[in-house]
Formats: C-alpha cells, sequence, structure tokens
C-alpha cells in the first residue's frame, strides 16, 4: 500500500511506539491522527512530528465515538488503525491478584483496542479496504511469574486479531498482530517519561519500522503476526 495520503490513527500516539510510529507514517505521507490521556504530552508530541491530537481515552465508549466522528468528519475515507494504547499494572502472584488492577488493565488494553477496532471495522468492511495493527508484546505468547494480569491480557488482544482476521479478510481489510520485546519506553512509569535509549535494547524505531513495511506490502498480502527481539539484550 503507498501510504501517500492515507489517513491513520494511532491510540497512545504521545510517545513511545505510538509517537514514533505516527511520525514514520507521517514521513511517507499520512495524516496522522494520535490520541492520549494527557494533553500537554499529546499535543507537544503532535506539534513536535505534525500529527493532529485527539485527547481521548481508548478505554472510554464514549470518547472512541467521539474520535471516529471527528475523523470521518474531516475525510473522506480512512485507512489505518494502530491499537497501541496500553499499559500494565498489579504485578503479583496468584493469590495475591488485585481485581482492580485487573479491570483497569483490561478495559485499555482488550475492551478499548476492541472499541477502536470495531469502530474502525464498520468503516472498513463498508468501504472494503483498511489495515489494523494491533501491538500485542512477546507477553502475548508465554507467561511469567507475576505477569496474570498483563500477560493476559495481551494473549486477549492476541486473540483478538485472530478474530478479527477471520472476521474481516472478506472485505479486503488486513489485521496485524506485532509482539515487541522489551522496548525503551515510558512503559510501566507514572510520570510518563522515555527511558534513556540502551545500545542492546530495542527502541521503538524498530517497532515502527516493522509496522511500515507491513503497511506497504502491496494490499494483496498481508503478515498476520511478527514478532521482535533484540540481538543480544544481555
Amino acid at each position: 500500500m503507498d501510504l501517500q495520503g492515507k489517513i491513520a490513527l494511532v491510540t497512545g500516539g504521545s510517545n513511545g511506539i505510538g509517537k514514533q510510529t505516527a511520525l514514520q507514517l507521517i514521513n511517507e505521507g499520512a495524516t496522522v491522527y494520535i490520541t492520549g490521556r494527557n494533553k500537554e504530552r499529546l499535543n507537544a508530541a503532535a506539534l513536535e512530528i505534525g500529527a493532529k491530537p485527539i485527547l481521548a481515552d481508548s478505554s472510554n465508549q464514549s470518547d472512541v465515538d467521539r474520535v471516529f466522528t471527528q475523523i470521518t468528519r474531516e475525510n473522506e475515507s480512512f485507512d489505518i488503525l494502530i491499537n497501541n494504547a496500553g499499559f500494565g499494572a498489579g504485578w503479583a502472584e496468584l493469590g495475591e491478584l488485585n481485581m482492580e488492577d485487573m479491570i483497569s488493565v483490561y478495559q485499555t488494553n482488550v475492551f478499548g483496542a476492541a472499541m477502536m477496532g470495531q469502530a474502525a471495522a464498520n468503516i472498513f468492511k463498508t468501504q472494503k479496504s483498511g489495515n489494523i495493527i494491533n501491538i500485542g508484546s512477546t507477553a502475548s505468547l508465554k507467561g511469567y511469574a507475576k505477569g496474570s494480569i498483563y500477560a493476559s491480557s495481551k494473549f486477549a488482544l492476541r486473540g483478538l486479531s485472530q478474530c478479527w482476521q477471520a472476521d474481516l479478510r472478506p472485505y479486503n481489510v488486513r489485521v496485524m498482530h506485532v509482539n515487541p520485546s522489551e522496548v525503551t519506553t515510558a512503559f510501566g512509569k507514572t510520570d510518563g517519561l522515555m527511558r534513556a535509549e540502551v545500545e542492546n535494547k530495542l527502541r521503538p524505531q524498530e517497532i515502527a519500522d516493522v509496522i511500515i513495511s507491513q503497511l506497504k506490502m502491496d494490499d494483496r498480502g498481508f503478515v498476520p503476526e511478527v514478532t521482535v527481539w533484540a540481538t543480544n539484550p544481555w
């Protein structure tokens, strides 16, 4: 797909993988909307990279509706959804899990992605084209100690990706799932500030490179799932 002139939405676009992906889409000629929950970080990111900011929480149905109302009002078509918004919390062994943490994580990582995906699908099915990329994690491939909440949410997102592939292929809609390994982002930090780049760890750029290459493949084909590992993180 030629990205020139395409319309894209990147959730969680204020920093990290979302911001870098939005930047690279813009560099390819796409018009990109980014969402985020922190107004200052969102507007700063949008100004820096040339994106269109929409203050919104993807875990809130009314916010999701508002996002798509704005995009469809301002554009004749819609082409790409990057479901990137997500977070981790409640790291604990079984027997010590906090159900409020679990509900909160699922509300964004699973239900929010599903609400965004459903809104996009209603457009894509009508126009018989479109792309959804869900940002998973290597945690969606293998569980680990104290990861019950986060890992299971990413397992659920991976399941959604597979179901949506079956649902949407007859409409010429591509659904792709990307599993980053550890990336130097603000993941898990309450201040929202990016971690310093580490030479042997993945950067948001590596994940964005994969996303762009998937989208640029001719529309007749797609990569259902890809996992990105640091070559030697030790």
